[in-house]
């Protein structure tokens, strides 16, 4: 039986469910649960801190998790991304109060604050800046108020917070980060678990092409067919099928959702009818 990870609280614990529920895999019903078995496809799903999965994950007691980018970083597990699944993004970076510091080379001397110790300290190492990092839970802003550090290092979202607290970042992004799906580094395959590893990825690959994409269906006249194609050439290519009215051909393709208002104005133009869009829920590529 497969045994994964998922964060239970947090920003990454919502979307996290809600993906794997799309690509079929049963979750629990209760927040309290911090273990739930699915019979049905072999799986064990374990709830743990989003901290502490990279440490499960690469202790091997567990085959796969769901944690964030910068939090395998910051943990230094033995732990590899095997697959980035597009929510939770946020970025990584430095503030002050308004004129503390353009850039990093600034902070030499200075003391940072973070939760983020092992990705500051690192970041820092690696562009030679001599300067003092010190570990905070949570609520990093209130460090420079209290007078424990200059500098702050945090995860910025929309950046609210830290206006509220009268900071504001400054220099290049330490990291981007969004949730991922990680595995012990160097795991050699298990004849086992493989298999249910690798349908596991390809079950959260289908929902974010699923989260992406839309059918698209159309009329058009055969002799506007070339250029009605060029606007939507599907992943291979699209389905034509001739309509019952002589001239007429029906098509059929998946074209990117953010793109599909441009497309169906783009088809009319070209004298496409009864065009439309609906939802694909699952997909295999």
């Amino acid at each position: 039986m497969l045994r994964i990870a998922v964060p239970n609280k947090g920003s990454l614990s919502g979307p996290a469910g809600e993906m794997l529920h799309e690509a079929g895999y049963q979750q629990r019903r209760e927040a309290k649960e911090l273990r739930i078995v699915d019979p049905t496809n072999e799986v064990e799903f374990f709830y743990l801190r989003p901290r502490d999965i990279a440490i499960y994950v690469s202790s091997g007691k567990l085959d796969i998790g769901i944690t964030g980018r910068d939090l395998l970083i910051d943990s230094g597990a033995d732990a590899e991304e095997i697959l980035p699944l597009g929510f939770a993004r946020s970025t990584f970076r430095f503030a002050g109060r308004p004129g503390t510091a353009s850039g990093i080379d600034d902070l030499k001397g200075r003391t940072v604050a973070t939760s983020y110790e092992g990705i500051v300290a690192a970041h820092l190492a690696e562009r030679g800046v001599d300067a003092s990092v010190v570990h905070l839970d949570g609520a990093v802003e209130t460090a420079i108020e209290l007078g424990v550090a200059e500098v702050i290092a945090d995860v910025v979202e929309t950046g609210t917070s830290l206006r509220n607290a009268g900071l504001e970042v400054f220099g290049e992004p330490i990291m981007k980060s969004e949730a991922i799906v990680i595995r012990r580094s160097g795991a050699e395959p298990d004849d086992t678990t493989e298999p249910k590893v690798q349908q596991f990825l390809r079950r959260l690959q289908g929902v974010l092409v699923a989260r992406t994409y839309v059918m698209m269906d159309y009329d058009c006249r055969v002799e506007q067919l070339e250029r009605a194609v060029a606007l939507t050439p599907g992943l291979e290519s699209p389905t034509v099928s001739p309509l019952h009215n002589e001239g007429w051909v029906a098509v059929r393709a998946m074209v990117p959702a953010k793109e599909a208002q441009r497309i169906m104005d783009d088809l009319y133009e070209i004298g496409a009818r009864a065009i439309l869009t609906t939802a694909i829920h699952a997909c295999r590529l």
